[in-house]
């Protein structure tokens, strides 16, 4: 190619040049240039010449081009490229006047450029056709080139037949780049560098720095990714990499196991296929054209199962629930296994993603999941059209999809359907008093009234369209104590009150002559004498309904009150005892005092003749209130009692009750009377005769003595002639009581240990083991092992009694009822003890008063408890007790793992209650150590994270089954967000928990102490939900005016 192409016709180096010596043109060959023309440079010369003169204003472009006439017959592309360039012209018409004058002369200046190149090149030589072909190759080049310029814009793809570089020459100056020092920035092409290096350079010994004028952001250092980022827990879910010994050669004494690693700074081997040494072993097999080895095949045959194991595992749990629930789709523990199933799916990758963003999709779907559940759920349902489980499930489900009015009614739907179950109508129930859009006190009392109503109808045959099933009355039981708390927590404590008073009534003193009329029929009969005015259970001259009843037979009573002269009538103290004091404070303390006072239902007194009219507040009809200060309450109630005790052991059906001389003599040590006490349970004992550990009440009352007794002992040194050993020998020789001499025989402590042992064997192999769980064998095993064991502590030692209770424990574990644990469920009571339960509960006491008297190693009480706490995980004893041996210990770590092992298999909430405390615990000792300014400070490494730590407790607790409706758990939370002063947080939980718990008046309560400024509206809505509201805010302003 030439130097120059606009001279590409001239004669090139080897080749018989136009003119001159082919010596000289050799010998200055360097110099030379061979397409230069001494006629062409002339006649530009003369064409500069003629253009420098002032005449014509127009600048001139040089184009080296042929001109227009030489390309008449030129290809179709040049047409194309005018055509498209008109078009572009047209869209550049809406610029400036002086932009279009500007063009214009450009396009003058051009075409008489071109017109001036042309003439040129027709005078020039020819050469030979060699040269004439690529000539007229330059013109078409050239023409095309020169079209180009004339329009300022080159477009490469109008160009199609190019062959070589498209180019254009401005000459016109530019003035500034004499002024400024650099060019002009939008003339120089545009570039992102990456790094700071350059290609080619070695950057061992070389470096470029690069001139910048612009300022380097600042790179902040990037955080270590914590645990619960999305790639953390993504790691979490995937499989560990097998990893196995290349030798089995044992270790021996070595206190470590070696680790092999690989040898970095060997030297590569240099082969024909890697001459330098820069390739990995797989990659020099590859060259050679072999395999890898065996062992990297099976490895890679792993990485490829360990990432598609979820997947297949997963999709194989789905083909066998698919197919279990296909065989048999009455199998509902099936189909709830199956639904369950589906949270395990959206924690892994989906198995029904084919790509890999749409499984990241899936397992962020949780809508997906929950239609998904609803499916399954729904097929179940029509396999299984009768199976409340299921419904229930269903309903839960939909809470997340459809409006509360469309769950009500397909409530309504459910209870319509089985109005015999009581469990349906426990979760109907409790649904309905936690909706707080539809809530109120009086609809859901009437709901309870009628819940209560159709189930004695179920009980008692008068509904003969639904079976009764079995547990109905216990369940019954349950319903009405979930009655009385709803309305004791909304306030009413009256109401709760009256509830009891007429269920112990009708329950236990009904008369005879309406035993065998239907529960309606004998509620007729119940409401004269409710409505008589007479005293009820628990109230001063109660005779009950029926003697109230055959008395009425006979033409009724007149009722004489004699005064009681324990009973201390003080007036009521002053409200208001500081004015100065805020508003909403005033508020809050009157309605505390007024619910402390005014617990029982007032009634009018017919000796000061009274009628119901003279009652200040009428939601208080029926009773009386206390009106004694805690102080003299407390006493007057210990002179009731022992006086009722007195007169109960009096009768001569109570004489021979060991129950209640132990209650009696139990009251006595309660109000500090030692010796009062001991005299009861020697009396006690002397009356029960020789029966000895037979009599399970007998064994109770011992237990209880000499438990007390050790509880008084200084020391371990005078255990065995202390007085509770001298009791519990008493027991086991099954003889006559003798009061304590001041010593016990060996020879009575040898019998006493032989009989203990033979007894507790005896009923071991007597008793069958499916009666272990019963009421009465419960309480005589309970019993028998108690006494055995803390006789052995006082006799041997702490090793032989807890022997004892681990042998017992190991006998009783196996043989645990459902139904007798069914029945504490049923009524209510989470924490109804079983025999192994009462056992493990001695246990775990024995250890910790012998730690507190001694000095015994943590560990054995710590796996006691472990232990028992997985089995009974509702026990608070056992939790109170082991956060309080937690508590001593600075490593939190294996507490939180148990905490968290327990509450994810528990449903009850008391591991979450307990879990939470033994964190604030931690929080406030923390606290209290960093902020300690004299005294002793303990060395204790202050941990963060505590608050975080126990939202996230409280935030996992409300949101279980039994946490979302706990009003103990919504005020602990409350009070944890006020304490650490996050208000703003605060008021969003209080009106998120009165969303699932509106019928709970300390929340209310709770918002005033912390909200103040909301007295009023916070009033406003306990009035609108029927809450309990005894101080009216007018009420208070007119006393704050007096």
């Amino acid at each position: 190619m030439a130097l120059f192409p606009a001279f590409a016709g001239a004669a090139e180096p080897g080749e018989t040049p136009a003119s001159g010596s082919e010596g000289s043109r050799r010998e200055l060959d360097w110099l030379s240039n061979p397409s230069f023309s001494t006629e062409d440079a002339l006649k530009l010369h003369q064409h500069t010449a003629k253009a420098s003169d002032p005449a014509p204003k127009r600048s001139q472009f040089i184009s080296r081009s042929p001109s227009r006439s030489e390309l008449s017959g030129g290809s179709d592309t040049n047409e194309d490229l005018k055509k498209s360039t008109k078009k572009r012209k047209g869209k550049k018409k809406k610029h400036h006047h002086h932009k279009k004058r500007k063009k214009k002369t450009r396009e003058e200046s051009s075409n008489s450029e071109s017109d001036l190149d042309s003439e040129c090149m027709r005078d020039k030589p020819r050469g030979s056709d060699t040269n004439r072909e690529r000539e007229a190759a330059t013109l078409n080049l050239e023409d095309i080139t020169s079209n180009v310029a004339t329009n300022r814009f080159v477009w490469l793809e109008d160009i199609q037949a190019l062959t070589a570089e498209t180019f254009r020459t401005d000459k016109k100056p530019d003035p500034a780049n004499w002024e400024y020092k650099s060019l002009y920035r939008g003339d120089i092409a545009r570039y992102k560098r990456k790094g700071d290096s350059c290609l080619g350079i070695d950057l061992k010994k070389q470096c470029i720095t690069w001139e910048s004028s612009m300022v380097e952001k600042k790179q902040s250092p990037k955080r270590p990714e914590r645990y619960f980022t999305k790639n953390s827990v993504k790691l979490l879910t995937t499989d560990g990499i097998p990893v196995y010994s290349k030798s089995q050669t044992s270790f021996g004494s070595s206190t470590f196991i070696p680790v092999s690693q690989l040898d970095s700074d060997a030297p590569t081997t240099t082969t024909c296929v890697n001459p330098l040494g820069i390739y990995d072993p797989l990659t020099t097999l590859w060259l050679q054209g072999k395999g890898p080895p065996e062992h990297e095949t099976l490895k890679q045959q792993a990485s490829q199962e360990t990432s598609g194991n979820v997947n297949s595992i997963l999709m194989a749990k789905v083909e066998e629930y698919n197919r279990m629930v296909r065989e048999n789709p009455r199998d509902v523990h099936t189909w709830m296994e199956f639904v369950s199933f589906q949270d395990e799916i959206l924690r892994g990758p989906s198995p029904y993603a084919i790509k890999e963003g749409e499984q990241e999709i899936r397992r962020k779907s949780f809508k997906l999941i929950l239609e998904k559940k609803l499916a399954i759920l729904e097929r179940a349902i029509e396999s299984n059209p009768n199976d409340v489980d299921l419904k229930l499930a269903k309903l839960k489900l939909c809470t997340e999809f459809w409006e509360p009015s469309t769950l009500i009614k397909e409530w309504q739907k459910l209870v319509f359907l089985h109005p015999n179950n009581p469990l349906l109508w426990q979760k109907y129930l409790l649904f309905c008093q936690s909706q707080f859009s539809t809530f109120s006190v009086s609809k859901v009392h009437s709901l309870y009234g009628k819940c209560l109503s159709t189930l004695a109808a179920v009980q008692d045959g008068s509904m003969v369209s639904h079976p009764i099933l079995p547990g109905t009355e216990e369940a019954m039981l349950g319903v009405f104590l979930q009655q009385c708390h709803f309305l004791r927590q909304a306030g009413h404590s009256e109401k709760a009150v009256s509830l009891f008073q007429a269920l112990v009534d009708f329950t236990f003193f009904k008369p005879d002559s309406v035993k065998d009329l239907p529960t309606r029929g004998q509620v007729e009969f119940f409401e004269p004498f409710w409505d008589s005015g007479e005293p009820r259970f628990g109230e001063k001259g109660a005779k009950g309904w029926k003697s109230w009843m055959h008395q009425q037979e006979k033409g009724g009573w007149i009722i004489i009150n004699k005064p009681d002269d324990d009973e201390e009538d003080g007036d009521e103290d002053q409200e208001i005892k500081d004015k100065t004091l805020p508003r909403w404070q005033i508020w809050l303390d009157i309605e505390c005092s007024r619910e402390t006072r005014h617990w029982l239902p007032w009634r009018p007194d017919k000796t000061k003749k009274q009628t119901e009219e003279d009652c200040e507040d009428p939601e208080r009809q029926v009773g009386q209130c206390l009106q004694a200060k805690n102080k003299k309450k407390l006493k007057s109630q210990g002179k009731k009692s022992k006086k009722l005790a007195k007169n109960l052991l009096k009768a001569s059906e109570n004489r021979n009750n060991l129950s209640l001389w132990k209650l009696y003599a139990y009251l006595e040590w309660l109000l500090g009377n030692t010796e009062d006490a001991r005299k009861v349970f020697d009396t006690a004992l002397c009356l029960a005769g020789t029966e000895g550990m037979r009599n399970t009440q007998l064994c109770n009352l011992s237990l209880l003595y000499a438990s007390l007794e050790v509880e008084l002992l200084e020391s371990l040194e005078e255990t065995v002639m202390s007085r509770a050993v001298h009791i519990l020998t008493k027991l086991a020789e099954s003889g006559p009581y003798v009061p304590y001499p001041g010593h016990v025989l060996s020879v009575n402590i040898l019998k006493a240990r032989k009989a203990y042992e033979h007894a507790l064997q005896d009923y071991l192999n007597e008793s069958p083991v499916s009666n272990w769980d019963q009421v009465s064998s419960s309480n005589q095993l309970v019993s028998l092992v108690g006494c055995y064991a803390l006789f052995q502590y006082l006799t041997v030692g702490i090793d032989a009694a807890v022997l004892i209770c681990r042998h017992i424990s190991e006998k009783l574990k196996g043989s645990a009822s459902r139904k007798f644990e069914g029945i504490g469920e049923n009524l209510g009571i989470h924490n109804f003890p079983t025999a192994l339960e009462a056992v493990t509960l001695m246990h775990t006491n024995l250890l910790r008063y012998h730690m507190k008297v001694s000095i015994y190693p943590l560990n054995p009480l710590r796996e006691a408890l472990t232990e028992a706490l997985k089995l009974y995980p509702s026990n608070q004893s056992l939790w109170r007790s082991y956060i309080q041996i937690q508590s001593k210990s600075h490593n939190a770590s294996k507490a939180r793992r148990f905490f968290d092992s327990v509450t994810r298999s528990a449903k009850s909430l008391e591991p979450w209650l307990f879990a939470i405390q033994a964190e604030e615990m931690r929080k406030k000792l923390v606290e209290n150590v960093q902020r300690v300014d004299v005294g002793e400070i303990y060395s204790t490494i202050p941990e963060t994270g505590l608050k975080n730590r126990i939202k996230t407790l409280f935030e996992h607790a409300i949101q279980s089954e039994n946490g979302t409706h706990c009003p103990l758990l919504w005020r602990m939370y409350l009070n944890f967000l006020f304490s650490v002063g996050d208000k703003e947080r605060s008021k969003g939980l209080f009106y998120k928990a009165l969303q699932n718990c509106p019928w709970a008046k300390v929340l209310y309560m709770d918002a005033i102490e912390y909200f103040p400024d909301q007295l009023q509206e916070t009033l406003d809505l306990m009035t609108e939900k029927e809450l309990r509201v005894r101080v009216p805010i007018e009420e208070l302003e007119l006393l704050l005016e007096d």
